[in-house]
């Protein structure tokens, strides 16, 4: 079974700034991609950023320029830099991970999820 454990979480003034990792434990093959998505107020979930184990990075328009996404391979540890936040960025941020079994089966986890308020 896959934990993926969040932190970092907070209440930040607009145009500052919060680290939020990931933590990913369990007995997997390999973390093929690892990322954030986040949930706000009445919305839907979307994505915020996913990075794979080769390094291809893919963000949502709103966080480019802004978010950066690094993970730690060794450690299976996804970070989210966010810099110059919004009042918009606020919700709930969720770890998410597409994981290999030792069998091959392919499947996704999410975690329990942080939250992140961002004031005007």
């Amino acid at each position: 079974q896959v934990q993926l454990v969040e932190s970092g979480g907070g209440l930040v003034q607009a145009g500052g700034s919060l680290r939020l990792s990931c933590a990913a434990s369990g007995s997997i093959f390999s973390y093929n991609v690892m990322g954030w998505y986040r949930q706000a107020p009445g919305k839907q979930r979307e994505l915020v950023a996913t990075l794979s184990n080769s390094g291809t990075s893919n963000y949502a328009d709103s966080a480019k320029g802004r978010f950066t996404i690094s993970r730690d391979n060794a450690k299976n540890i996804v970070y989210l830099q966010m810099n110059s936040l919004k009042p918009e960025d606020t919700g709930v941020y969720y770890c998410y991970a597409n994981a290999k079994s030792r069998t091959g089966v392919l499947r996704s986890y999410w975690g329990q999820g942080t939250q992140v308020t961002v004031s005007s």
